[in-house]
């Protein structure tokens, strides 16, 4: 076994060098011996994916191999499809080589029929995604909910982690390394708006892809409720990454217009409670200044937001469900009692908070 571990340990190697310029002085044989060794680790894959033991421990010689964090057991199965892309990518391979790849690549061997893609045209499939994604994008529109673009990226991250979940299903932990892994790809503000679209999708129900695959875990009930428990899991992943780092979690409530947090804290209770917290410890740095006849921040270092800032984002949690309207004022509620339960303005920004509110609930029923 351990001679098995040695050799999984070098599949980081084989992909840095499919991705680099020594595939210059690859001949067919070179490709040839390159593509044995990912059908090799495909056929490890098959073999170690029913016993949890064997694929716990190929899991954990992959993550100590660098500098490709990201790799997991199941990157043991797609394997061909990860070498075949960086060398078609690679435009240092010989002519000859790229020839003989495409060959390769075309036949369909037998024992790779079924359901899922596999082949030239999983590639096609995921290269023709990444190239559509890459294009230049215009000009956000104002609108409730995440744009087209920002949707199908997180369908592409529901659809990764949702085979991470079935593959690895007893390393919850290498999970969520895996997703820490791939949304450090991305720049920080798209990161978040990927999550914040990922969880919403979650909330509107299963996506073709999803639906068109219940078919794995039975249909009916059962099918659903599988599906629901799986979401769940995914959901769980999505904000363990979001809350369990409080940078992260400030940066990204910073990030996101109030409406959209408060959408997310309307189906997510665990999201909820920390950004109560949240904009609880914003609105302590505040102080009332009686010249201007306002809150100001009493250090820009720890004042994130200002009061018409703060106040906006507590109206469109009040504006949410009812439950999520009653938990946001009953805590207003609470920190109004604790900061001496004044009844006029000036004394206490939970005071105020609350009469603004107050008084846009009376306007809107007014109305």
């Amino acid at each position: 076994m351990e001679l098995v571990l040695g050799q999984v340990e070098q599949l980081p190697a084989l992909l840095a060098v499919s991705r680099s310029a020594l595939v210059r002085d690859w001949d067919s044989l070179t490709l040839d011996r390159a593509l044995q060794w990912a059908r090799y680790f495909q056929h490890l894959y098959d073999r170690f994916r029913d016993r949890p033991q064997l694929r716990e421990a190929v899991g954990r010689r992959l993550r100590r191999s660098q500098p490709y964090p990201l790799l997991g057991f199941s990157s043991l199965g797609r394997c061909p499809q990860l070498l075949g892309l960086a060398l078609l990518e690679n435009r240092a391979l010989p002519p000859a080589a790229c020839r003989r790849l495409l060959r390769s690549l075309l036949q369909c061997p037998g024992a790779e029929s079924g359901p899922e893609p596999r082949g030239l045209e999983l590639l096609a499939r995921r290269k023709a995604a990444a190239c559509l994604l890459a294009l230049p994008r215009r000009p956000p529109r104002r609108s409730p909910g995440p744009g087209l673009q920002l949707q199908a990226e997180a369908q592409l991250l529901l659809g990764r982690l949702r085979e991470e979940r079935q593959e690895e299903v007893r390393e919850a932990a290498g999970q969520l390394r895996w997703l820490c892994g791939a949304l450090e790809q991305l720049p920080q503000p798209r990161a978040f708006e990927v999550v914040a679209a990922a969880l919403a999708v979650l909330k509107q129900g299963p996506g073709p892809e999803q639906a068109g695959g219940r078919g794995r875990h039975g249909s009916g009930l059962d099918g659903h409720q599988a599906s629901a428990a799986g979401d769940g899991c995914t959901a769980g992943l999505l904000l363990s990454w979001l809350l369990g780092n409080q940078e992260r979690f400030a940066a990204f409530c910073l990030c996101l217009p109030g409406s959209h947090l408060a959408f997310l804290a309307g189906h997510y209770s665990q999201l909820s409670r920390s950004y109560l917290d949240l904009l609880t410890g914003w609105g302590s740095h505040l102080v009332y200044d009686p010249l201007q006849g306002q809150w100001v921040k009493s250090c820009l270092d720890e004042a994130e937001l200002s009061w018409e800032e703060l106040r906006q984002r507590f109206i469109c949690l009040c504006q949410g469900s009812t439950l999520l309207k009653e938990q946001t004022q009953a805590a207003l509620k609470l920190l109004r009692t604790q900061d001496g339960d004044f009844k006029v303005s000036g004394l206490s920004v939970w005071t105020d908070l609350l009469m603004e509110i107050d008084y846009l609930c009376t306007n809107t029923k007014a109305t």
